[in-house]
């Protein structure tokens, strides 16, 4: 039996582009001669649709893609993606499903057992778990098909589930497992994902098929990757990561360990920066834009968050903005005019200190002969708002924002000011990732200037100031940062680690006093196990001493 993998980009609720590449994978199986195309989860619609499943005309927009599907079925079996309506209420209204056609018509379907509901995931708002775990047969082959997080759990430290579906499935005596998956990237997840694939081959003895999704949707980036593992658990096979790919496998094959066991481990950095690429190309894209702008300071952030936009749009779809206060250091401004030059892309320079300067007097009269504070720091980061987003607003660009997650975790920004953007590029990686994103880019040829990397890093809101002034070194923050937001430990056991206590709880006093301001700041591009946004869900009125 020949088996293929269609791993394809979807857009959620763009049902004549799904249909169009679900269809022309179908006919791209068939010219190929396989006998079974699967399809991810959710392939229908899109992962992750959210409220959109509460709409009855959404849901009967994919049931008409089923029937297109059904109808294409003819000369090859589908096994595809898509929610399914519960018959049986009361109970949640939906099925999250796969369903298997061959020959025009629809021999069985199964529904996903497990549904998460943590991090990014709220799965068990919108379905009801499978009632019943059955092989799905086609052409005298059973099937234990299985959908992204029913086959996770094996591999949990702490399950979080009292069954494993796979075990069910086993009773009937499969001959090979597909696991139909929507599986959001992060820099551990290529690693993680084939250490679940060859733990369950391995445990059941089967050969395993794992088709994963492809494609950004606002803030979650899916990385493709899918896997074929033979019986024994060694990788015979890996797809494309980062883009849209079509392979078809042989069974026997697999079962004579005949693959040629692509697997390519791809660094951090690069990991991080191809996420970031698909990210980027499918938020502009899938949201109907071309063009970005944003600030160029003559800093690291602005210069990578400028250097991915421009590998992602073109440069020639990136403009930027240098809006020097009097607090700009001149290198600064000839760095971001360097980097405008060797990324290629257009920029302008607009002083502010003019604009600046009417705010100070105006507000005199408030305030009075007052000292100079955070206030004067944040009205020129506010004014540097108002021009970008002026800027957007009347040639119609989206504002990148480029705060960092470090800078992020501990409210080291301004509302309204420089935390404006309609996306949020680096705020999921720390600024010690940053530096390394920045290597990555530079690896060929000097595209940052090497000054952006090197000088110590400074907002210039007042005369001299830099980061370490308000923060700890960066090294040491951001690995109190990561032991206190992705392995969520408390105070007391980062101390344990080596931190001195003073440090600890300073910077989880931040942290924890910053969240009002991550309520209100744009989509983050989610490349780490934990970022901020959906998946990391903290009130801002509550007691927040760990």
């Amino acid at each position: 039996m020949r088996i293929a993998l269609a791993q394809l980009n979807f857009h959620i609720g763009n049902y004549q582009l799904n249909s169009r590449k679900i269809l022309n994978a179908i006919e791209q199986a068939k010219e190929q001669g396989a006998d079974l195309v699967c399809f991810s989860e959710l392939s229908t619609c899109g992962y992750a649709p959210m409220d959109l499943l509460e709409f009855p005309s959404f849901i009967d927009q994919s049931n008409m893609l089923l029937e297109k599907v059904r109808e294409a079925s003819e000369s090859i079996g589908v096994l595809i993606g898509a929610p399914r309506k519960n018959p049986e209420l009361p109970g949640k209204r939906l099925y999250n499903s796969a369903f298997l056609f061959h020959e025009k018509k629809l021999l069985g379907f199964t529904d996903k057992a497990l549904l998460p509901t943590y991090d990014i995931f709220d799965e068990y708002r919108y379905f009801e778990p499978a009632k019943e775990i059955r092989c799905l047969v086609f052409k005298g082959k059973k099937l234990a098909v299985t959908i992204c997080e029913d086959i996770w759990d094996l591999v949990q430290t702490d399950p979080i589930y009292n069954y494993l579906p796979m075990d069910l499935l086993m009773e009937e005596k499969p001959d090979f497992a597909i696991n139909l998956s929507a599986s959001p990237f992060s820099w551990a997840q290529p690693a993680r994902r084939r250490e679940v694939v060859i733990a369950n081959a391995k445990k059941y003895k089967l050969p395993f098929f794992y088709i994963n999704q492809v494609g950004g949707n606002t803030d979650l980036i899916f990385d493709g990757g899918s896997l074929v593992a033979d019986k024994m658990g060694e990788i015979h096979e890996e797809l494309a990561m980062f883009e849209e790919d079509l392979k078809i496998f042989d069974i026997d094959d697999i079962n004579k360990k005949e693959g040629i066991g692509r697997v390519k481990s791809l660094d951090k950095a690069e990991l991080i920066y191809k996420g970031l690429i698909l990210g980027l190309k499918d938020f502009f894209k899938k949201s109907g834009f071309s063009k970005a702008i944003l600030g160029l300071s003559g800093g690291i952030d602005s210069a990578v968050t400028a250097a991915l936009v421009c590998d992602a749009l073109g440069a020639e779809n990136v403009h930027g903005l240098l809006l020097p206060s009097p607090f700009s250091s001149k290198h600064s401004i000839e760095d971001a005019l360097q980097l405008a030059e060797n990324l290629g892309m257009t920029c302008e320079t607009i002083a502010i200190e003019p604009m600046y300067e009417t705010f100070i007097d105006q507000l005199e009269n408030s305030f009075g002969k007052t000292a100079f504070d955070t206030t004067e720091e944040n009205i020129q980061s506010r004014i540097r708002g108002i021009l970008l987003m002026a800027y957007s607003n009347k040639k119609g660009y989206i504002l990148l924002n480029t705060t960092n997650k470090s800078e992020m975790a501990v409210g080291y920004g301004t509302l309204y000011g420089d935390l404006a953007g309609g996306l949020s590029v680096l705020a999921d990686v720390y600024k010690t990732e940053v530096y390394e994103l920045a290597a990555f880019i530079n690896k060929d040829t000097e595209r940052i200037p090497v000054n952006s990397i090197l000088k110590p890093p400074s907002a210039e809101l007042k005369p001299d100031q830099r980061d370490s002034d308000s923060l700890p070194d960066y090294d040491i923050l951001d690995r109190i940062l990561f032991l206190f937001i992705e392995r969520r430990k408390g105070n007391q056991e980062i101390i344990a680690e080596g931190f001195e206590p003073e440090t600890v709880n300073r910077v989880l006093s931040l942290v924890n006093n910053s969240e009002f301001k991550r309520y209100q700041t744009a989509p983050v591009l989610r490349v780490s196990p934990k970022s901020f946004g959906s998946g990391r869900r903290i009130p801002i009125v509550s007691v927040k001493g760990m």
